[in-house]
């Protein structure tokens, strides 16, 4: 049988679908997990941070009780009606959306402190020009994260049956994954990969 990789106007179709429905799937401790999780990133409160693939907004509302009044959260989503759910929700200031793709984002070169990847690695079609894309808009010495509160696992099952834009979206192993982003010009720094927790911690050098 051949497979044939979704195009990104199918895969934002998919999640306008089911934008409406996606915070009833949160589990009731998710909210608790994703403030703990947070804690450990040691954000700074004056940060310009890039939440990619922010969907409803849940984790850009998180960050910005972390921030001072100079922080800022940057929302971006391929999925129009899953903005228009943030942007009802989170009604701050400090926080900006845009409808548009992870391998172009809206940002000057060395404009932002920190990339979240939260939940939304897998759906990326092409990893290493976001990667590249990443790395453009980080200052130096800026962090990229790629989160997920669940196992990889569990993850990757969820996906494989759900709808057919999602069904082949992979989440590979930690290893693999920083092993990508170093080869895209990113500094290491650490791999979580187990049964309760996915993080991916990298920086842009200094240099």
């Amino acid at each position: 049988m051949n497979h044939t990789t979704p195009s990104p106007h199918a895969k934002a179709a998919y999640f306008d679908e089911i934008a409406e429905s996606w915070d009833s799937w949160e589990s009731p401790s998710a909210a608790l997990r994703l403030e703990q999780g947070l804690g450990e990133l040691e954000l700074r409160p004056d940060e310009i941070i890039v939440d990619v693939g922010c969907g409803t907004g849940n984790l850009s509302h998180a960050l910005l009780r972390h921030l001072s009044a100079k922080g800022r959260v940057i929302g971006i989503d391929i999925a129009a009606r899953m903005i228009d759910i943030a942007r009802r929700k989170v009604q701050d200031d400090r926080a900006v959306w845009y409808v548009g793709d992870a391998g172009k984002l809206p940002l000057p070169d060395d404009s932002v402190d920190r990339v979240i990847c939260f939940s939304v690695w897998p759906h990326f079609d092409n990893p290493s020009a976001c990667a590249a894309e990443f790395r453009r808009v980080l200052r130096p010495g800026g962090y990229l994260h790629v989160w997920h509160l669940l196992s990889r696992e569990r993850i990757n099952s969820i996906h494989a049956s759900a709808g057919e834009a999602v069904r082949s979206d992979i989440l590979h192993s930690g290893i693999d994954v920083a092993a990508l982003l170093t080869s895209a010009g990113f500094t290491w720094s650490s791999v979580t990969d187990n049964d309760d927790v996915y993080l991916v911690t990298v920086t842009k050098p200094l240099t």
